[in-house]
């Protein structure tokens, strides 16, 4: 009769094989299944770290530069209808009467401009309308509106003159 002899304890058991991946859905829960959860919130909190970092410096680098721009908003409409005027010719003067720039309203009378922080005289006008004038001062990272209500006359000072003159000597004369 044979002797049996017992199985070795140092016996290395069968290989297992794993099932090929037959659909899509098999092969994602191979991948997820070779990640642990800790090594997932591992993962997140390094990217969350790094989005903190990298925010922290960009505004960091915008304080430190600072900006020393400012936004105008010139708002241009007739005296007493609240309508809008497209067709104005807005322009912004420095107080040494230098042009910065010249702005024409959008269909909402409304014209926007960056500007660096400072005073600035910006004049409004339109060929049949009174002329506007404003002293502004415009300050780092705010907006600056105003409105111009433009009343119907003459913008030529020189025709004003004649019509105010002409007006004075009527009244004088009580014509």
């Amino acid at each position: 009769m044979a002797k049996k002899t017992p199985a070795s304890p140092t016996a290395a058991p069968a290989p297992t094989t794993l099932p090929t991946a037959s659909s899509p859905w098999a092969a994602c829960t191979r991948v997820v299944g070779a990640f642990s959860f800790s090594r997932f919130q591992a993962i997140v909190g390094t990217l969350a770290g790094i989005a903190s970092v990298v925010g922290a410096t960009f505004s960091l680098v915008e304080f430190v530069r600072g900006s020393n721009t400012g936004e105008l908003v010139a708002i241009v409409r007739t005296a007493g209808s609240r309508g809008s005027v497209t067709d104005a010719k807005i322009e912004v003067l420095t107080t040494q009467n230098a042009i910065v720039a010249t702005l024409t309203p959008d269909a909402t009378g409304r014209a926007t401009q960056a500007l660096k922080e400072g005073t600035y005289v910006v004049h409004v006008s339109h060929p049949r309308c009174a002329a506007e004038v404003r002293r502004i001062q415009v300050l780092a990272r705010q907006t600056t509106e105003f409105t111009a209500n433009l009343r119907a006359g003459s913008s030529s000072p020189i025709e004003r003159a004649v019509t105010d003159g002409v007006g004075a000597v009527k009244r004088a004369l009580r014509f």
